[in-house]
């Protein structure tokens, strides 16, 4: 196999590609990328089992062939090579060597025979989505996946689609988040997906797609895998098996008490709360006063107490709750919004965190009951 390749897109390739590559594993191989050369293109996996991603890129003078390439150090070689063109190029004793200009490595590749087969999704169902708007859903939902493997499905985040609408959901058993999206989609589909992948999807749009508003994320599914493809990436992930919690029946329709409060001036408050939670491992809940005109923050620990408060418009019965200052943190910052209407039941029943206008997002937060 040869080929040869600017610098610049080889180098971002490999780190994008190389969000996939396991860390650890068993597997050799799946700590390399699988190198594939065809007449005037390379394609490029990283592959975790569970997560993958490939791209093809244009390359020059290329002989056709196939090698698996240690993903750290490929990384690495490829990244301290000087500006230019880079040839790479492998016998069949997988004896590899990079150049560019007057720097050269010969470096022991893998047999590619020993990477596991990439799944195939065909026949697939589908819908589109704006990239920008997969970004807000994820970043709206990721931060409350499970992070306990007792329970291995609500690692994952459900999408729901159906009449034209898109749910995604994440519940931790402690909190709930729930997106809504119109998608232009007629059919009706429910699948999990895990959210070490999405959160690595999320990365590469990050890094890659950030400032390309016109991008279009085309996600196509199967009952085991979905591929989410955009800008020549395609990022395979298997689906999570099992019954998602009944999300629905978790969501109050009734309140006692709803708040106006701005989003920056909450969050700044409940931050200086948590100067004096110290030990996570201690409950020290940040007590909260909803009055007509206020909301009044305090909280106590072994370091001492702290008071505040900050104006907001309550309408129904004044109300005292406990929360979880960071999870409370969370949901404010996913909200991505100036202002958030706060509606509450009792002291005892979830705050619900909803947008003031519309309902794109509704995120839950337990209480923590007060003594």
């Amino acid at each position: 196999m040869k080929f040869s390749c600017q610098k610049s897109v080889l180098n971002e390739t490999i780190g994008n590609v190389g969000l996939a590559v396991a860390s650890h594993s068993t597997i050799a191989a799946l700590e390399g990328i699988l190198m594939e050369c065809s007449a005037d293109q390379v394609k490029m996996t990283g592959y975790s089992l569970d997560f993958g991603i490939l791209k093809s890129i244009p390359v020059m003078n290329a002989q056709p062939g196939r090698i698996v390439l240690s993903a750290n150090l490929l990384a690495s070689i490829v990244g301290k090579m000087p500006d230019g063109v880079i040839t790479l190029e492998s016998d069949d004793k997988w004896m590899v060597t990079i150049s560019c200009q007057d720097a050269s490595f010969t470096v022991l590749g893998m047999d590619p025979a020993d990477y596991p087969e990439i799944p195939v999704v065909n026949d697939q169902d589908g819908m589109e989505l704006p990239a920008d708007t997969l970004k807000d859903i994820l970043e709206q939902t990721l931060f409350a996946v499970s992070k306990n493997d007792s329970y291995p499905i609500l690692t994952g985040v459900l999408f729901e689609a159906g009449e034209n609408q898109l749910n995604v959901v994440s519940v931790d058993n402690i909190r709930l988040a729930l997106r809504k999206e119109a998608i232009n989609y007629n059919g009706s589909c429910k699948f999990v997906v895990p959210g070490k992948s999405l959160s690595e999807l999320l990365v590469l749009l990050n890094k890659n797609f950030a400032q390309e508003e016109d991008k279009t994320v085309s996600l196509r599914f199967t009952q085991r895998h979905i591929i989410f493809s955009i800008g020549g990436y395609q990022v395979i992930s298997r689906l999570l098996e099992g019954d998602f919690l009944d999300y629905q029946r978790t969501i109050p329709q009734t309140f006692k008490t709803q708040v106006t409060v701005k989003v920056k001036d909450f969050m700044d408050s409940i931050n200086r709360a948590s100067i004096i939670i110290h030990n996570s491992n201690v409950i020290s809940p940040v007590k909260c006063s909803f009055e007509p005109d206020k909301i009044e923050l305090s909280c106590e620990s072994s370091l001492g107490k702290v008071k505040d408060s900050l104006p907001a418009e309550m309408e129904g019965e004044p109300l005292k709750v406990g929360f979880n200052n960071r999870y409370m943190l969370d949901a404010l910052k996913a909200s991505k919004c100036d202002q958030v209407l706060l509606k509450m039941g009792s002291d005892f029943n979830p705050i619900l965190i909803t947008p003031t206008q519309g309902d794109s997002f509704l995120f839950l937060v337990l209480p923590i009951l007060l003594s």
